[in-house]
């Protein structure tokens, strides 16, 4: 019992940083990193567990989920990011796409459509909006992946326009 509670416990590992912290500069570096050791009971022989999970799916081996390296442009009417990632999660959620497209975590542009507004039109590769979690472990709000957000987007591709008012307790996107 008390093995499995520490298998449990001390099974996932996130490390976030920031390359860059100087905040006048417009272009920023940020990396995150995810460990993970995972033990399955059954004892699957090729190291795989289900076919229907994308995340933390080796058994009994240490390995890496995502690692993610981030770049951020961002000037007064222009803003870009360009995210590329590494690991399990890449390379069974996107198992099916070009090896070039497996590591495309994040790439998109975006233009300011209003001199005295918050107003932005941005195109390209985004995080998801569905959801209450997401591919960065860090960002979920609880350690284990329910089935249904196993199975949704953790990213979109098109066209999202976004408004935040002055007091930015307010953001509304149309994607």
């Amino acid at each position: 019992m008390i093995r499995n509670l520490f298998i449990a416990i001390f099974s996932s590992c996130s490390i976030l940083c920031y390359a860059q912290i100087d905040s006048s500069s417009k272009l920023s570096f940020s990396g995150y990193g995810e460990l993970y050791y995972s033990y399955d009971f059954s004892k699957p022989e090729n190291h795989e567990k289900s076919s229907f999970l994308y995340n933390h799916k080796r058994h009994n081996e240490i390995n890496a989920n995502l690692i993610l390296l981030k770049s951020n442009y961002s000037s007064i009417n222009t803003r870009a990011n360009l995210g590329i990632m590494f690991g399990n999660y890449a390379q069974y959620n996107l198992s099916a796409e070009p090896s070039w497209a497996k590591l495309i975590y994040e790439a998109n542009i975006g233009v300011k459509l209003s001199k005295s507004k918050s107003l932005w039109l941005d195109a390209g590769i985004m995080p998801s909006h569905i959801g209450f979690e997401s591919a960065i472990s860090a960002d979920c709000w609880t350690l284990t992946r329910s089935l249904l957000a196993e199975n949704s987007p953790y990213y979109e591709t098109g066209v999202k326009l976004s408004y935040t008012n002055k007091k930015e307790d307010l953001n509304i996107s149309i994607t």
